[in-house]
């Protein structure tokens, strides 16, 4: 018995599961971070993940919650300068290491623009937030590749 050809996925028809990330703009003084973390983590919205990256005069805090409707609108009522990217998230297991992401990211030619684990992770196992040149591409070739993607649905709602 033959199967019929599946039919070709495009561009169009496919949207990877993805998470928004904020990058929160915030002045470089001491317990701006902790401002930050208690009005996020006393609502409705947990962060998962959380990279800082320092300057002399600023930080930029990139995070993902597992509510972005919720981190969004109170970052613009506290008036803290943002903006959001969406990002995918990868579970890492036996079989799916770092070094075959990268692999197949780099087997494309798409460049990986940063990276930084979860702390609250789906299935407790090691999950990775990337940022890459082609989101539809890399979910597809993720996919194909049998790595398994995560959406904010899929992310902890508690720590």
């Amino acid at each position: 018995m033959s199967q019929a050809p599946m039919p070709p996925e495009t561009m169009q028809g496919y949207g990877p599961p993805s998470v928004t990330q904020f990058s929160v703009f915030l002045d470089n003084r001491v317990g701006r971070l902790y401002d930050l973390m208690e009005e996020i983590d006393c609502s409705e919205s947990r962060v998962c993940a959380i990279s800082v990256h320092e300057a002399s005069d600023h930080a930029v805090v990139r995070m993902i919650t597992n509510n972005s409707a919720v981190t969004r609108r109170l970052l613009r009522e506290s008036g803290v300068p943002f903006a959001e990217t969406d990002v995918i998230v990868v579970e890492l297991s036996e079989g799916h290491s770092l070094e075959s992401l990268c692999l197949h990211l780099l087997a494309a030619e798409l460049n990986i623009r940063f990276a930084y684990p979860l702390m609250l992770r789906p299935n407790g196992t090691p999950t990775i937030a990337i940022s890459v040149d082609d989101l539809t591409l890399a979910g597809q070739i993720l996919r194909r590749k049998e790595f398994r993607l995560f959406g904010e649905f899929d992310l902890p709602k508690t720590g």
